[in-house]
């Protein structure tokens, strides 16, 4: 790519994707104004009857308008108030274009889930700027994470009411097929999927990778034939704070590409286990590094590599997700110059590592700014809004 060529193209999509983002804000800033102005109106008609047939109307007039469902506009509705209300500064975030209805959406949801009013203030300073910079996916996946950290024990709660309701349901389809639905807990659907994943087909055996693993995936459930030797090692990788793993308050467990989480003490409750390997990985705060000891050669070795991928969690591409234990381990610095080492190494997925190979990636943010190449960052920023910014912001958004 032509970086100077196409710079002006590239300014142009981003002016656009904002332009669309304050168009999507408008449109429901006028849901709104006609909801109100309805509520106003039928609020002097006398039978209380007619009054509740005429508002319940309203998602329906507003859906005719705008081409979409009452289910739809009511939904919108919803999440806009919850917006408006609980983050104030999210909302005119919104309302001016610096984030877009899908993210605005998302954030919406976790509003709905918090409880605590210091949790919806903490979100409210915070958000606005992680979403502005990163994917919908990217922003899905720190909210799980941001719900799980900040209110760790009604996190745990609900988490525990959702394990009561686990189960398996087997629906015959069309075809002779079937679908096999689990609900079980995420650190174990994460296990089987790592024991599919290290399961590797015969050479020469022609089936698919799909068909490969729904095939091993019966043999485990039936045990025909098992494919892996029975005490198969399986690395999963969490993240869980000091304190947490101390006992001396509660906190989640955190999926290494951020992905899920579940309550740390599920983890800790097999900390015995047989066949658990459990690696403690030190971080440098700073410099990010993952193993000060350097290896010579090109290629990392198995602990190294093990520790870049639970550092990076993910592809360290801003918006790729794709885990970073399914990535190559990239010098950042080119070998034989850069060192391997985990400062200079990194997960890339393997069309990202081509493309910086041969200098045609850039790295553009949702919000059209172009950033060095630099490690993505998934942590929870601490707030920094003054009072009187909140109050302003709460003000804004109710005008």
């Amino acid at each position: 790519m032509d970086g100077n060529g196409n710079a002006g193209a590239l300014e142009v999509l981003g002016v656009l994707a904002r332009e669309r983002g304050r168009a999507e804000a408008a449109e429901l800033a006028a849901m709104l104004r006609f909801r109100e102005a309805e509520l106003t109106r039928t609020a002097a008609i006398e039978s209380p009857m007619t009054r509740l047939v005429e508002r319940s109307a309203i998602p329906l007039e507003i859906g005719q308008a705008v081409g979409l469902s009452e289910a739809q506009v009511s939904a919108r509705l919803a999440a806009a108030d919850r917006l408006r209300s609980g983050v104030p500064q999210t909302w005119n975030a919104f309302m001016t274009g610096r984030i877009d209805w899908a993210r605005a959406r998302e954030i919406a949801g976790t509003v709905a889930v918090l409880e605590l009013p210091e949790s919806l203030e903490r979100l409210d300073d915070t958000v606005g700027r992680y979403a502005s910079t990163h994917t919908v996916a990217e922003l899905r996946a720190w909210l799980k994470r941001f719900v799980a950290r900040v209110e760790a024990e009604q996190a745990a709660a609900r988490a525990e009411a959702a394990r009561r309701q686990r189960d398996v349901t087997i629906t015959h389809v069309d075809d002779g097929m079937a679908c096999i639905n689990a609900f079980v807990p995420s650190h174990q659907a994460a296990a089987i999927d790592a024991r599919l994943r290290r399961t590797t087909r015969p050479e020469g055996d022609d089936r698919t990778r799909g068909q490969f693993r729904a095939d091993t995936f019966v043999d485990l459930l039936l045990a025909t034939d098992d494919p892996t030797p029975a005490r198969t090692r399986t690395d999963i990788g969490v993240v869980i704070d000091g304190p947490v793993l101390a006992g001396a308050e509660p906190g989640p467990a955190v999926a290494d590409d951020g992905t899920w989480t579940v309550p740390a003490a599920w983890i800790l409750d097999h900390l015995d286990a047989d066949h658990t390997f459990w690696h403690r990985l030190l971080v440098d705060p700073i410099a990010k590094d993952t193993l000060a000891h350097e290896y010579v050669g090109r290629f990392a070795p198995d602990t190294l590599a093990a520790a870049i991928a639970f550092r990076d969690a993910v592809c360290q591409t801003p918006g790729c997700m794709r885990p970073a234990r399914d990535c190559d381990i990239d010098h950042r610095v080119p070998h034989p110059r850069g060192p391997t080492t985990g400062e200079n190494t990194w997960a890339l997925h393997r069309r990202h590592h081509r493309l910086k190979g041969h200098r045609t990636l850039r790295w553009i943010l949702p919000s059209g700014r172009t950033i060095d190449a630099e490690p993505a960052t998934h942590g929870l920023p601490h707030g920094d809004t003054a009072p009187v910014e909140r109050a302003l912001a709460r003000a804004v958004a109710q005008l």
